[in-house]
C-alpha cells in the first residue's frame, strides 16, 4: 500500500469519527429538549392546580363570610325579637285582666278601651309577621318537643294521647329558628284505676 493510500485511509477514519461524534453530541441535545418540554408541561399543570385550589379557597372564604354576616344579623334580630315578645304577652294579659275585672265591667267606655288594646296588639303582630316572626299553632295539634313545652297533663279519652288541649303561653319562630316554645297542656289517657271506679259508679 502506498503512502498516499495510507494518508487517505487515515483521513477517512478521522472524518468518520468526527461524524459519529457529531451524531453522538446531537442525541443528548434532543433528550434534553424532551426533558425540558415535559418539565414545562408539569409546571403548567402545577400552576393550574394551584390556581384552582386558590379559587376554591376564595369561594369557601366568601361563603363563610356571607354566613357569618347572616348569622350576626339573625342573632341580633333573634335577641331583639325574643325580648319584644314580652310586650305582646303583657298586652294580652292586660286585656284578659280588664275583661274579668268586675268593677271595670260596669264602665261604659270599657269596650272602647279594649278595642284600642286590640288594635295595638294587631299592629304588633303585623310587625312580627313582616319580620318573619310567626306564632306556633298549638291547639289540637300533636305535641312536638321541638316546638312545645308540656306544663301539665289532662286526662281525656276523647282525643289521642299527646294532643295539645290548652295553650298557656304562645310560642314563636323567627324564620325556621325557635324563638321560644309554646307552653301547653297535653292530653293523656285515663288510668285503669280511674276507669274501674268510673265503671263501678255507672253500674250502681
Amino acid at each position: 500500500m502506498s503512502a498516499n493510500n495510507k494518508e487517505e485511509n487515515i483521513k477517512k477514519n478521522q472524518n468518520s469519527n468526527e461524524d459519529n461524534g457529531l451524531e453522538e453530541a446531537k442525541l443528548p441535545n434532543k433528550n434534553e429538549k424532551e426533558v425540558k418540554e415535559k418539565t414545562v408541561e408539569e409546571k403548567l399543570k402545577d400552576v393550574e392546580e394551584k390556581l384552582l385550589r386558590s379559587l376554591a379557597e376564595i369561594e369557601n372564604q366568601r361563603r363563610r363570610f356571607e354566613k357569618e354576616i347572616k348569622d350576626a344579623f339573625e342573632f341580633g334580630s333573634y335577641n331583639f325579637a325574643k325580648e319584644s315578645l314580652a310586650i305582646l304577652d303583657n298586652l294580652q294579659r292586660a286585656k284578659e285582666a280588664i275583661k274579668n275585672d268586675e268593677t271595670l265591667k260596669i264602665n261604659k267606655d270599657l269596650d272602647k278601651f279594649l278595642e284600642n288594646i286590640t288594635i295595638i296588639e294587631k299592629d304588633l303582630i303585623t310587625i312580627y309577621e313582616k319580620n318573619n316572626i310567626k306564632k306556633i299553632e298549638s291547639r289540637n295539634k300533636k305535641f312536638d318537643p321541638n316546638f312545645h313545652q308540656a306544663m301539665s297533663e289532662i286526662e281525656d279519652d276523647k282525643v289521642d294521647s299527646g294532643t295539645i288541649l290548652q295553650e298557656i303561653q304562645a310560642g314563636y319562630l323567627l324564620g325556621e329558628r325557635l324563638l321560644r316554645p309554646a307552653l301547653v297542656s297535653v292530653s293523656k289517657k285515663k288510668s285503669s284505676k280511674d276507669q274501674e271506679n268510673k265503671d263501678k259508679k255507672e253500674e250502681k
